[in-house]
């Protein structure tokens, strides 16, 4: 099977430290899905957002749509992205670019943002994204904006407790909040036993109404059942009717989306006895091109009055892992009758869909994010750069530069992947369950803390360090798999480079090989007798909520010592 090159360039800089330049960048992905199913002239590609983009929510102003995703500790927050006709999507920033928005400094990689909704009011012609921030005290919050393209407001903290909060605004001027929180205290069923509350929302003070809120959601569909994890709610309105959209069953291989319906936007809502309107859990676990845990949905109309709705699912590999993390993918629906149904969102998905009437597929072209097998070239020419270049914990311009001539460099901090703490890292989603990422280093370290090289990142507690280092003035190349049973060097090898060094980490499916080479790339060695498990890069080993991350990494806070 072939495996998927992705290459970068460090080169050193100056003589006093040991500082790091990455002159070019390129990921390419090849899955064989897409090499099996070719897009026809009327079709594109689901899913829309490949990698960790998970907890989408959508809304429309006129002709443009936007939508953001999760993004836990990763800096900046919440990618935001556009788009006019939900096919051909840019990301054109992110909502939380600030410090004075984020506050991820000293949290876990699986904490920080999660389940951001947005949404327009056309009475103020303003623009809200509603989160919650498990980190910096912040809680639940809510950031504006009159022009998605030109930033948002500093974050006002909401005085409710629960996570993955929904804002409604009515024909009426009126809004509303809903959100999961847990029951209240001695009434708690079972683990996983939650709630939906609501509270009326002033808008003019940016703030809930003290003594509104209520339950209006007690377990889920049929609390005798003792559903589990009722959460990410969504509150609509069509044909006089009021609609509230939620995720049920947890996010993994039971879950789904399960919707509600009132005759007011304060209830009382009743189930619908179709539910779920969304899941894949059903379905026969050894399926072709398996899409699993689908959910988190959120519903947007079109200008000609069509519904489409946005979700989350994942593409395991052959071991059932996740390291691509939880995607964005998108359905039609059908709302013609009283309640919403996705369009096969019951059965297999398909890695296709139609394309709506009148689009053209340009993803990939015309600066629009490419989807299916693609590669990206990186020449850190100017800055800022691409959005889809993230850091962790903290900007990724506290610790980047570029040298002049070109290049980037990187200040490397006294901190290693092992710590809840801002990396000096920039990473990139992995996006293809083949991959390949791999880069040119010219780089000498000065001493056993000083290391350069790649990163595979789960997690602080889950990772792969491939890089050089300092063992008794000798140049040694080491890698390091970190788990919860510790961290172990499963290979090093001593290395004597006068110009360059290749490092690269391919993988097909679960089967990660890392290699390196010292002739300019023509032969690559692999390190170690044999491939390593990508087990520690899925959620299902090494737990939260992200996908896996593939970083051009540097520190002066190196313990790996070489065998």
């Amino acid at each position: 099977m072939k495996k998927i090159v992705c290459a970068a360039v460090l080169l050193l800089s100056g003589t006093t430290a040991a500082a790091q330049v990455f002159t070019k960048a390129a990921y390419e992905g090849n899955d064989p899905v897409y090499a099996q199913a070719p897009l026809g002239a009327d079709e594109f590609y689901n899913p829309i957002l490949q990698g960790c983009y998970p907890d989408p929510s959508i809304c429309r102003r006129g002709n443009d749509y936007f939508l953001v995703c999760s993004s836990f500790a990763m800096f900046p927050g919440v990618p935001i992205f556009h788009s006019t006709d939900l096919v051909n999507w840019k990301q054109i920033g992110h909502v939380l670019d600030r410090k004075s928005q984020l506050k991820v400094a000293d949290t876990g990689i699986s904490a920080g943002i999660y389940a951001p909704t947005i949404r327009y009011n056309p009475r103020n012609e303003t623009f809200y994204m509603i989160t919650t921030q498990f980190a910096g005290n912040m809680g639940n919050i809510i950031v504006k904006t009159k022009n998605p393209f030109e930033g948002w407001s500093d974050p006002i903290k909401l005085r409710f407790d629960g996570i993955d909060p929904d804002i409604f605004f009515d024909d009426d001027g009126k809004a509303y909040i809903v959100h999961n929180d847990a029951p209240p205290r001695g009434t708690e069923r079972y683990e996983g036993h939650r709630v939906i509350k609501q509270w009326e929302y002033d808008v003019e003070r940016d703030q809930v109404v003290p003594g509104t809120d209520h339950i209006i959601v007690n377990g889920g569909v049929d609390l005798s059942k003792r559903p589990i994890w009722i959460e990410a709610p969504h509150l609509y309105k069509k044909d006089g009717r009021y609609y509230l959209m939620c995720a049920e069953g947890g996010t993994g291989g039971w879950h789904s989306e399960v919707i509600f319906m009132g005759d007011k936007a304060t209830g009382p809502f009743v189930p619908a006895a179709n539910n779920p309107i969304l899941s894949q859990r059903y379905l026969n676990p050894r399926r072709e091109n398996k899409v699993d845990w689908a959910g988190h949905a959120d519903i947007v109309s079109t200008p000609a009055g069509e519904y489409y709705a946005v979700f989350l699912a994942v593409r395991p590999n052959e071991k059932g892992r996740v390291n691509t993390g939880r995607e964005t993918f998108i359905l039609p629906v059908d709302w013609t009758g009283t309640y919403p149904v996705f369009d096969n969102g019951l059965i297999p998905m398909e890695p296709k869909l139609k394309l709506p009437e009148g689009v053209t597929n340009l993803t990939g072209k015309e600066g629009y994010l490419p989807n299916g097998n693609f590669r990206v070239d990186e020449a850190f020419a100017s800055l800022p750069l691409d959005y889809r270049w993230i850091g962790l914990r903290g900007p990724r311009e506290d610790f980047i530069s570029l040298r002049k001539g070109g290049g980037l460099q990187i200040t490397p901090f006294a901190v290693n992947m092992k710590a809840a703490l801002p990396t000096s890292t920039l990473f990139w989603r992995q996006q293809h369950r083949d991959f390949s990422f791999s880069t040119t280093l010219e780089y000498k370290p000065k001493s056993a803390v000083d290391l350069a090289g790649i990163a595979c990142v789960q997690g602080e507690r889950f990772h792969y360090v491939f890089g050089l280092t300092l063992k008794e003035k000798q140049t040694y190349l080491v890698l390091e798999r970190t788990s919860r049973r510790g961290s172990r060097v499963m290979a090093s090898v001593p290395v004597n480079i006068k110009k360059a060094i290749d490092l690269r980490v391919e993988a097909h499916g679960d089967e990660y090989l890392f290699s390196y080479s010292t002739d300019g790339g023509a032969n690559y060695v692999p390190m170690g007798n044999d491939t390593v498990s990508g087990d520690i890069l899925s959620t299902d080993v090494a737990g939260g909520f992200t996908g896996c991350m593939l970083g051009l990494y540097a520190t002066t806070a190196n313990d790996i010592v070489p065998d």
